[in-house]
């Protein structure tokens, strides 16, 4: 069971198209490094075609969320970089087939002008939480 509370429309703005506002956790947190679309062997997946990089970038932050022991359902925020907002739409379609429309992360994206490789037009790294604590000796 998710640990988060999402605030989708706090008193005085508008609401949000695709995000929550504000989304409470309490637990561990996890940080997912920027996720870009790369396969195993670090080929890049989809040159030219951002449907087909988000749907590697969904599945590599998934990978990462798993090995974390962590969902998309405990995920708070994500932070989408893109080389053109022209990408946004087909980003917000793979997204949608990951998320719950009624629970969806904090988010931000931000147009840069380049990523690690010219290829790549899509990065996005993600903070989950998780419940519980971690006890450290």
């Amino acid at each position: 069971m998710s640990s988060l509370t999402h605030l989708t429309t706090p008193a005085g703005l508008a609401p949000g198209n695709g995000f929550s506002h504000a989304v409470l956790g309490e637990g561990r947190l996890v940080a997912v490094s920027g996720q870009v679309a790369l396969d195993a062997d670090g080929r890049v997946v989809g040159e030219g075609d951002p449907t087909a990089q988000a749907k590697q970038v969904f599945a590599n932050l998934e990978r990462c969320l798993q090995a974390a022991g962590a969902t998309f359902a405990d995920v708070m925020k994500f932070t989408f970089f893109v080389t053109d907002l022209s990408v946004m739409p087909a980003l917000r379609a793979v997204r949608d087939t990951y998320l719950d429309a009624d629970r969806l992360p904090a988010c931000s994206a931000v147009q840069v002008a380049g990523l690690v490789r010219p290829e790549l037009l899509i990065e996005i790294e993600a903070l989950a939480v998780l419940p519980g604590t971690t006890e450290r000796s």
